[in-house]
């Protein structure tokens, strides 16, 4: 009788630390986003984009500024996955990132942002115009 008491409190024991591990597993999805950027010192940033997360689409804002040497303008097109996220709003939050780039007419753009939620973006994409930076830039990401 108190084995079998015991064998089922180890059972329940196991079953909830699987629901436990379970329920904390992040997941991911897939983001697209499009950034217009000019500056001469001080830049700025604003855009759009779209998150499809879970077989759902959720609309996103970008906004930002740049500070170091900035000059010119461009727009770029970012694509690629979102990982580390419970649920769509985890990918709002400010990202931050230091770099350096050329751009004259057509470039190629690779970054990988992580923000406060722990959210990390792995993008690649285009970067169209005339753009000359090394600085450091800060991107919020808003749901709209």
């Amino acid at each position: 009788m108190k084995i079998a008491s015991t064998f089922r409190a180890a059972l329940v024991a196991i079953a909830a630390l699987a629901g436990l591990s379970t329920a904390a597993r992040a997941d991911g999805g897939t983001v697209v986003l499009t950034i217009y950027k000019a500056g001469w010192i001080i830049g700025g940033s604003g855009g759009s984009g779209v998150l499809n997360f879970r077989g759902r689409a959720y609309p996103l804002s970008t906004g930002g500024l740049d500070y170091g040497l900035v000059f010119g303008g461009s727009k770029t097109v970012l694509r690629g996955r979102v990982s580390n996220i419970n649920r769509p709003s985890d990918v709002a939050g400010v990202y931050g990132a230091a770099g350096a780039g050329l751009a004259v007419g057509r470039g190629a753009r690779a970054i990988v942002l992580t923000n406060q939620k722990g959210a990390v973006l792995e993008l690649t994409g285009t970067q169209v115009g005339l753009m000359a930076n090394a600085d450091l830039s800060g991107l919020a990401i808003t749901m709209r």
